[in-house]
């Protein structure tokens, strides 16, 4: 039996991923009473720890009738060096979908191949794009459903929400502008090829990027993992902070949006992501409604 994967936003194609906001809609306004995973069960590894990703599809999973189980290194054997091929296909014959968040994005596709049931990418250190759905989402929510007019501002680190949001902008066709510091760009590939279906820049100056935008967006400065890092980042993201100056560059109705988690102070001032264009807690909540839709899709058997 045929399955489809979500490693990566180009999964999907425009016109599904536009489906898949409108029935994220529905979720969330509550006008979806379906019930698509009842009887079947969600293994989420977490070789990576999170509050948001887990909790969303956890619930989200429970709401749709179905069960999830929390699976950490400790709990697996990948965690003890079995091969990803072989622990696909274990639980291939025990649940119905794999949800992980880790490290290394070649983990991820190397679980999809050998896994004969659908494989969801909650974050690795490449992509993550469950979560920049759940922006556009917010996007959606706050500014309506047309994306083609729209200017979205990235401030900071060229990770893996920066990756995300250029898959996105290929998709959705959104003007992307990136403010980087010099060694912390995006990934070059993903860059080119969304660059020959939309328009995306890569800036130094934050001021350059926020100007007129719709959407400005930021990430920590050192991301799990790169803690030996702190002070070197520290350095290079000096001039990098979305604060109330830089916010009033953008357009007047412009949202604030950050992944989360914060630390006021460094990327954000505490006036902005606390301030009447935050959107941050929404934001958050939309994960799991956009990790519904992906679920009642891809395992529940919802159709686009």
């Amino acid at each position: 039996m045929s399955h489809r994967d979500f490693l990566a936003i180009p999964d999907f194609s425009t016109e599904e991923l536009h489906a898949l906001f409108v029935l994220a809609e529905r979720m969330r306004a509550g006008a979806y009473d379906r019930r698509p995973l009842a009887g079947k069960s969600l293994a989420m590894i977490f070789m990576k720890a999170s509050t948001r990703t887990r909790v969303s599809f956890e619930v989200g999973t429970w709401q749709l009738g179905g069960h999830a189980l929390f699976l950490s290194p400790k709990d697996v054997q990948l965690g003890r060096g079995e091969p990803i091929a072989d622990t696909a296909r274990v639980l291939s014959r025990y649940v119905d979908g794999i949800m992980i968040r880790t490290y290394r994005h070649t983990e991820v596709q190397e679980l999809a191949l050998h896994a004969s049931i659908p494989v969801i990418n909650g974050l690795t250190d490449l992509l993550h794009p469950c979560q920049i759905l759940a922006d556009v989402l917010t996007i959606r929510q706050h500014l309506g459903p047309e994306l083609r007019d729209k200017v979205v501002a990235w401030v900071g680190d060229g990770n893996n929400v920066a990756n995300s949001w250029i898959n996105a902008a290929a998709r959705l066709g959104f003007e992307l502008r990136l403010a980087c510091p010099a060694g912390y760009e995006p990934n070059a590939d993903l860059l080119a090829s969304a660059r020959s279906r939309t328009k995306v820049t890569v800036v130094r100056d934050p001021a350059e990027a926020v100007q007129g935008a719709h959407v400005v967006n930021t990430d920590v400065w050192a991301s799990m993992g790169q803690e030996d890092e702190q002070e070197a980042r520290r350095a290079a993201f000096a001039g990098y902070v979305v604060d109330q100056a830089l916010m009033q560059r953008a357009q007047r109705e412009a949202i604030f949006l950050h992944c989360l988690p914060a630390h006021r102070g460094e990327e954000v001032t505490a006036e902005v992501i606390d301030g009447p264009q935050s959107r941050v807690w929404d934001e958050a909540e939309n994960r799991l409604h956009i990790q519904k839709a992906i679920m009642a899709v891809l395992i529940g058997g919802e159709t686009l």
